[in-house]
């Protein structure tokens, strides 16, 4: 399967950082697993990157909710589903299947918007907000976890659901 890349958030809001050469969702197969996978943008509410990979039916974690499914990965699972409904495979969790990989597959997926990961979108809303300071990013230092980080992070949770297998 080849890497699919899409460019929709408008970040023209978020102020400077790398997420602005990032796209927004990329999609590829796990070479060393086959296990089908997803990097989408929380573009919406947060600009975190959120990463996904795909079981078939058949696979023990197949139709498993996210806190059932014992892996480590960053912050931990905080997803579990089927593709979403969407004629705009731009943006959402799913993907397009290569020929002879299986299209319905449940996504297990992390986002990195917890405590200490920078979400670029939800800093620049309390840059604007006259609580910011206090309510957020005070006394912590936050780090944006960008596409390198992800693919890594979404690299080792093929491996460790394909060791489940």
């Amino acid at each position: 399967m080849e890497t699919k890349e899409y460019r929709t958030a408008d970040k023209s809001e978020w102020g400077d950082g790398p997420w602005q050469a990032e796209p927004d969702k990329v999609q590829w197969q796990d070479e060393a697993t086959g296990l089908p996978c997803l990097i989408v943008r929380n573009s919406g509410v947060t600009g975190a990157l959120c990463g996904y990979v795909g079981v078939a039916e058949g696979h023990p974690d197949f139709e498993k909710g996210y806190d059932s499914v014992d892996v480590d990965v960053h912050g931990g699972l905080t997803f579990a589903s089927f593709c979403a409904e969407s004629d705009d495979e731009s943006r959402h969790i799913c993907h397009k299947p290569a020929p002879g990989e299986p299209d319905h597959v449940w996504w297990l997926g992390f986002d990195c918007s917890h405590s200490g990961d920078l979400a670029p979108a939800m800093e620049a809303r309390y840059r604007k907000s006259p609580l910011g300071p206090t309510m957020y990013g005070a006394g912590w230092e936050e780090t944006y976890k960008g596409i390198g980080y992800v693919k890594s992070q979404v690299t080792q949770l093929a491996a460790q659901l394909k060791a489940r297998a």
